[in-house]
């Protein structure tokens, strides 16, 4: 998993409620096998003719490649699809912010290197407004959003969540930073319940 530290960019406003996993990707771009990024918030990118949505935010040239998305109340609810983060991922995303999100969704973003950040409605507003003028930078380690104008905008995180994306590290990953003190448990329980233990000692 690519390691999140620090992301410096265009933050592109697209404040709408209720953006759900099918507007992120719908299902039929699943099977196909075509281009994520093309096909990553699709209804709104685009019109039914395939030509770009002149009203969509993601299409000004400004916001072009933005690594930073400021949503809407409830991002990324609906179904479980986890191509629901790639496809964003794929469109350049590496950070969203918004009041609040679907909870596989959130948990989604964690497991493929996106942060997601949740902050006040009023806050993600203020950050929308300043979103035309400059670059926005999200700092992990810091656990800040600095704005072009300064404002330095404080977010939390779950501190294994943090350390995860802070090292690149899923749950797997963070599990095998403990391998000696799991091989060093499993040795002592084999010999204070050996009949548990029917299979070989297995290699860490």
């Amino acid at each position: 998993m690519l390691p999140f530290t620090r992301v410096t960019g265009a933050a592109a406003p697209l404040l709408l409620p209720n953006v759900d996993t099918d507007v992120i990707i719908r299902m039929d771009r699943l099977t196909g096998g075509g281009d994520l990024a093309r096909c990553a918030l699709e209804p709104l990118r685009f019109l039914p003719d395939g030509s770009p949505n002149p009203r969509c935010v993601l299409n000004e040239p400004r916001f072009a490649g933005a690594p930073i998305l400021l949503a809407g109340v409830n991002f990324g609810c609906g179904s479980s699809r986890e191509p629901a983060v790639t496809a964003l991922l794929a469109l350049g995303i590496r950070c969203v912010i918004a009041p609040s999100f679907g909870d596989i969704f959130q948990a989604n973003c964690y497991r493929n290197g996106m942060l997601p950040i949740e902050l006040p409605q009023s806050r993600v507003e203020a950050l929308a407004a300043e979103s035309r003028d400059g670059e926005f930078q999200v700092d992990l380690a810091a656990q800040r959003v600095t704005t072009p104008s300064g404002v330095a905008v404080p977010f939390a995180i779950d501190a294994l969540q943090r350390e995860a994306l802070l090292e690149g590290l899923d749950e797997i990953g963070l599990t095998l930073k403990h391998a000696d003190e799991i091989a060093a448990w499993q040795e002592r329980d084999r010999e204070a319940r050996p009949w548990v233990w029917r299979i070989p000692k297995p290699e860490l």
